[in-house]
């Protein structure tokens, strides 16, 4: 199993959601939109499936166990293998907007 990783947005132009989804989906992932207020927290949690974040607009920051802690920008793509303990918060004053893709087995 690879471990997490960040694949930061180097179009440019701003992300298109209609695209990253086509592409989250070629990739195999179920889809759905997300949208946290600014403050918004997650406490230390897990996902049983693999899941991909791609940011739409706004700044996510996620603090992976055991690896540390990562910025997600607008565009920025996140690789999470299931069973990743992790926790999550907005940053800024803008609600990040952003598309999670899961993989069930």
């Amino acid at each position: 199993m690879a471990g997490y990783r960040v694949e930061k947005w180097s179009e440019p132009f701003l992300p298109n959601p209609a695209m990253l989804r086509h592409l989250l989906e070629r990739d195999g992932y179920r889809v759905f939109q997300w949208t946290d207020q600014a403050g918004a927290t997650y406490g230390r949690h897990k996902h049983d499936e693999d899941q991909s974040h791609w940011i739409v607009s706004g700044s996510m920051e996620l603090t992976i166990e055991g690896m540390g802690t990562f910025v997600l920008n607008a565009g920025d793509r996140d690789f999470m293998p299931g069973g990743t303990y992790h926790s999550a918060r907005v940053l800024g004053e803008e609600p990040v907007f952003y598309l999670v893709g899961a993989k069930f087995a």
